[in-house]
C-alpha cells in the first residue's frame, strides 16, 4: 500500500528536499504530481483527483524525522 510512492520519495529525497523542502508533496506512482503549504490542502485537492489510498502526502525534508504520523485516538485499546 504506497510503497512504490514511499520508496520513490526515499529514493529521491535529496533531490526533492532541494525543490520542495518544508512542502507537502502529492506522489502518486513515481511522479510528484503536486506541492502545497500545509497538509490539509494537500490532501483535501488530492482527492478531488484521486481516491484515498492512490497517492502519498509527505513532507519533504530532510533526514528521517518526517517520515512517522501519530495517530492519537480517546478509545482506549486494552
Amino acid at each position: 500500500m504506497l510503497d512504490k510512492e514511499f520508496q520513490y520519495y526515499l529514493d529521491n529525497q535529496n533531490a526533492l528536499v532541494r525543490k520542495y523542502n518544508g512542502r507537502y508533496i502529492v506522489i502518486v506512482g513515481e511522479q510528484v504530481v503536486g506541492n502545497y503549504g500545509d497538509y490539509a490542502q494537500a490532501l483535501t485537492n488530492s482527492l478531488q483527483c484521486y481516491e484515498m489510498g492512490t497517492f502519498l502526502v509527505q513532507k519533504c525534508s530532510p533526514g528521517d524525522k518526517d517520515y512517522t504520523l501519530h495517530f492519537h485516538s480517546r478509545v482506549a485499546f486494552t
